[in-house]
């Protein structure tokens, strides 16, 4: 139902709406000089920090050469586009310490995770 909020789009949206609400309050404090915009800001600053830390912290994570490895590991299993889009969405949904912990083979959990998104990159899309 929320699979909306794993996009890179719904992230950008955030970013958008917390920097906008940062730059309103910072115009309304020069303007009027009352201290519950900077307390607006800290908020703001704070809940932003709370949601998007968590998603940027898993995705940067991991280093070129885990990247690599990953993906040299699917190309020989799969095609190009797939492992593109799959290999895409594991860097976003996980950092590489719980990747190698996970049992490809037997992890419902995973098996789901890629069921879910190979519908989503090969499925019928709006674009």
């Amino acid at each position: 139902m929320f699979d909306f909020m794993d996009s890179d789009w719904f992230i950008i949206g955030l970013e958008i709406v917390f920097l906008s609400f940062i730059a309103y309050d910072g115009w309304k404090f020069y303007k009027t000089r009352r201290k519950e915009y900077i307390l607006n800001i800290v908020m703001a600053i704070g809940f932003a920090l709370w949601i998007l830390v968590p998603f940027y912290t898993k995705y940067y994570d991991w280093e070129e050469d885990q990247r690599q490895e990953v993906s040299k590991q699917c190309l020989s299993e799969n095609n190009e586009t797939y492992c593109k889009c799959i290999d895409n969405m594991v860097f976003k949904h996980y950092d590489f310490e719980e990747y190698k912990k996970i049992d490809r083979s037997a992890d419902k959990d995973y098996a789901e995770f890629i069921k879910e998104f190979k519908e989503d990159c090969f499925g019928d899309s709006w674009f």
